[in-house]
Order: structure tokens, then sequence, then C-alpha cells
């Protein structure tokens, strides 16, 4: 079977498997409300040496990303549930095209939701925030925006490859969730330039105005990539490997 119509077929299931929408509003609503709320609320002190204002209008990144890998995650999850992947895979036998079309039909819509709700949430912000936000560069603007929705996407990837070899979305879940909330923001800051590194902290750089870690934006999610293809490739090996 072409990888055209395997990838209609993925993208069918995306649509009508009852949660895997209801995900994508998730991201859409999270980020969008946050930070807007940011933004209009002014909840920072925009006289702080330290303000932001990039990163407050792209606050939303941090439920956003959550709602990422929710999704990423159950749109591979649902195929562990009651033999649907030995129904995909008696369709498509070639399992490394089947994953590539399901990371596929993962990424675009997760990518276009993204950019969307990122965009309107910056536009909101810079609106809330007024002067605060007035010497943000077009460049800049354009740089948070995009490098917002491929992180995110990024993210969802992430959680699908994760799932893919650990055969759960419960099980990604419980590794990825309190690895982002916890070991990243409470530990983290005591390894050093290490947490530069994991791949939460490197991708968010690109939503930053200015950086003084070891990464700059673009080298930040291009760590994040490689996390990424990591989790893909061990979960395209896990499904190469084992019976479905």
């Amino acid at each position: 079977m072409q990888f055209a119509p395997v990838l209609h077929a993925e993208w069918l299931k995306i649509r009508t498997v009852r949660s895997l929408p209801g995900a994508l509003f998730a991201l859409f609503a999270l980020f969008a409300v946050t930070t807007a709320f940011s933004g209009i609320a002014g909840v920072s002190d925009t006289s702080d040496p330290e303000f932001d204002p990039l990163f407050m209008a792209l606050s939303g990144v941090a439920p956003g990303q959550i709602a990422a890998i929710s999704f990423g995650a159950m749109a591979v999850s649902a195929e562990y549930h009651n033999g649907a992947l030995r129904l995909s895979l008696a369709a498509v036998p070639r399992r490394g095209r089947w994953f590539a079309a399901k990371a596929t039909a993962i990424a675009v819509p997760t990518l276009a939701v993204s950019l969307l709700t990122s965009l309107a949430a910056l536009l909101v912000a810079r609106a809330g925030l007024g002067p605060a936000a007035s010497g943000l560069t077009p460049a800049e603007q354009v740089r948070g925006v995009v490098g917002c929705g491929l992180y995110l996407t990024l993210m969802a990837l992430f959680a699908a490859g994760l799932a893919t070899l650990l055969r759960s979305g419960v099980a990604t879940l419980s590794v990825l969730i309190p690895f982002i909330l916890i070991v990243s923001f409470v530990i983290g800051d005591a390894a050093g330039t290490a947490v530069d590194f994991m791949p939460d902290r490197a991708g968010q750089v690109v939503i930053h105005e200015t950086h003084d870690g070891t990464l700059g934006p673009w080298p930040g999610l291009a760590v994040t990539a490689l996390w990424t293809a990591a989790a893909l490739g061990a979960g395209a090996w896990s499904l190469r490997r084992r019976d479905a």
C-alpha cells in the first residue's frame, strides 16, 4: 500500500477517535486562555529588568505542552486497545510505513493548531501588555510563533515515540508529565548546565526574547528534535521487534 492512503487512514482515526479531537481542543483552549490572561491581566512587573515580553506572551506553552504530549500519547496508545494494532498492521504490513504515517498524522494537526494558537496568543498578549511589548522586533515575534509551534509538535512526537516503546499512554504520561513539571523545574536548577539539554528546557529557549544559557533558540530546538528522533527511533525499533 502506498503512503498516501495509509496517511489518509491514520488521519481518519485521528478525527474519529473520540478523545483525540478533544486533546487538540485542549491544546487550543489551554494555550489561548493562559496567554490571553497573562497579557490582559498584566500579571508581571514590566519594570523588572528580567521581564521578557515574548515569553510572557507565549507563556501558554506550559499547559499547552501537556495537551500536546497527551495528544501524541493517546494517538498511539489507542492502537493497543482491543487489538487495533493487529488490524492496522494486517492492512499495512510494512511497519515502518505505518509508523511514519502515524507520526505524520500526529505532527500535522499539532503543528497547525500550535501555530494558530501561538499567533492568536501573541496578538492578544501584545494588546494587553501595551508599551511593554513594543520592543519586540518582527523577527523575534516570528521566531517565537514558529518556534513555539515546532516545539509543541516535537513534544507530541516525543510522546508518540515513547508511547510506542512503552505500549501504554498511561505509562507515557506518568513518565513525561512529572519529568516536565518536577524534574526540569525543581531538580533541574541544581543540575548546572546539564539542565539546558533537557528536551523541554532546550526547546523553550526559542520563545524567550533573550537567552543566557548554553544554547540559543534554534540550537535548543535542535536538541529537542534530537530527543524526539531518539524516541521515535526507539518506538520504531520496538514496533519492528515485538508482536502486535
